[in-house]
Formats: structure tokens, C-alpha cells, sequence
């Protein structure tokens, strides 16, 4: 396994989206394309599957794969970026690494909260997710 280290560019805070709680801001001005953060991630046994959805941390998970089945957490900040229909940053999983990398897909300026959308990476995708959500 590759070593890596915690990102530099980013920062938790107080999130501006309705009821989101915390979220995870930049510290720095990023670019598009640039990678933001690089999360290791711990899959969830399917034998865990249904004592998770019944817990509150059912709302800092991902669900991946292609009929999302598999359920992981997201180490570093990665379970704290917010979902938006109009993110700035997407994920992308690299399964083989057991790693999760948050990239911007917009220029993201100092101090402005990173949104993805929960739907796979899919920037596009407005179908609802598995929780609630303030639109």
C-alpha cells in the first residue's frame, strides 16, 4: 500500500447549506481537477448493512457499486462533504487502494464550502437519496 498523508487544502466548518451541520471547506484557493482530498475508506460487512440504515450514521456513508452495494465510510473529512444538485467536487473510489478521492470540478475559491452529490459521483444525477435532504 502507497503512503499518503492528510490534505492541506481543506478545513471543517460550520456548513451554510440548510440543516447540513458541519461541512468541509477550503483553506486554500483549489483549481479544477486538482485532487482535494484522498480518504481511505472501511466497507461495510453486509452482515452490518441493516444495523448502519438504522443508525444516524446512515447519512455518512456511501453507497457504490453499480445498484449501490456496498456501503463504506470514508476516513479524513470524507464523510463530512455535504451533497448538493449543484456540486463543486465529485468522488471517484479507487476500490483496489481502499481509497476515496474528492476532486474539484469547478475552481473553488478560499473559505467556500466543497459540495459533491451523493448519486454515485454523478453530477447530473437528481434522483433522491436514501435520506432527507434540504433542497
Amino acid at each position: 500500500m502507497n503512503k499518503f498523508l492528510p490534505s492541506n487544502k481543506v478545513y471543517i466548518s460550520q456548513s451554510k447549506l440548510l440543516k447540513a451541520g458541519r461541512g468541509v471547506f477550503a483553506k486554500v484557493d483549489i483549481k479544477k481537477g486538482e485532487i482535494i482530498e484522498r480518504c481511505p475508506v472501511i466497507e461495510i460487512p453486509k452482515y452490518d448493512v441493516s444495523s448502519v440504515n438504522e443508525s444516524m450514521l446512515v447519512t455518512y456513508i456511501y453507497y457504490l457499486g453499480k445498484n449501490k452495494e456496498r456501503l463504506i465510510v470514508a476516513l479524513g473529512f470524507g464523510s463530512i462533504y455535504n451533497h448538493t444538485y449543484q456540486p463543486n467536487a465529485k468522488y471517484k473510489e479507487r476500490y483496489e487502494d481502499k481509497i476515496i478521492d474528492f476532486i474539484a470540478t469547478n475552481e473553488i475559491k478560499k473559505n467556500e464550502e466543497i459540495t459533491v452529490n451523493y448519486n454515485q459521483g454523478n453530477q447530473k444525477d437528481k434522483s433522491p437519496l436514501w435520506f432527507e435532504v434540504a433542497l
